[in-house]
Order: C-alpha cells, then sequence, then structure tokens
C-alpha cells in the first residue's frame, strides 16, 4: 500500500527587495503531493493527453478496472494506490502503446 508523501521545495529566486533598496535573494516553498514516484498532476497529465480532457476524467470517475480491484481510478488515488500503478493498469487496460507510457 503505498502512502502518500508531501515534499516541500525550495526555490531560490532573485527580485527586488524593498529593505535592501536593490536585488536580493529570496526562497519562495512549494509544496507538492506526490504518490510513489509519479505526482498526481503528471498523471492527470499523462490521462488527458493520451485520452482527452473530457474523456480521461469521464474514465476516471466512471471506469472501473480489474486490475485495480474492481475500483475506478479514483477509487483507487483514495484508497493509496500509487498514481504510478494505476498509470499502468490503465496502460494495460487501454492498450496504450509502449513509447507512452
Amino acid at each position: 500500500m503505498a502512502v502518500t508523501v508531501a515534499m516541500a521545495a525550495s526555490v531560490s529566486a532573485v527580485e527586488p527587495s524593498p529593505e535592501s533598496g536593490g536585488m536580493a535573494p529570496t526562497i519562495r516553498r512549494r509544496t507538492a503531493t506526490t504518490l510513489a514516484s509519479m505526482r498526481i498532476t503528471v498523471f492527470r497529465r499523462l490521462m488527458a493527453d493520451e485520452f482527452g480532457a473530457t474523456r480521461a476524467e469521464m474514465l476516471a470517475k466512471d471506469h472501473v478496472l480489474s486490475g485495480l480491484d474492481g475500483r475506478t481510478v479514483e477509487e483507487a488515488l483514495e484508497a493509496g494506490v500509487s498514481a504510478k500503478e494505476i498509470w499502468k493498469q490503465v496502460c494495460t487496460e487501454f492498450e496504450v502503446p509502449a513509447e507512452r507510457r
């Protein structure tokens, strides 16, 4: 069973700083949720690229995948199945060519 892991990424940038009157480094923090080693946003982009945005959304909500123990994509994500594993199952079920997996 996969566990959701929140990762924080630090990004440095140089921006105008009112305190120093010039350019100063600034640290911005961005948090991205990942499941296993594939971000959900990457998974959703792959789905949309393969099936089109509307159909991908419909498949995720309505299509039951036998490889996911009879769950939909949305149910599998909620149950903690990794996005990478779900993508593999979608590719198998819909015979996505290897070069697009």
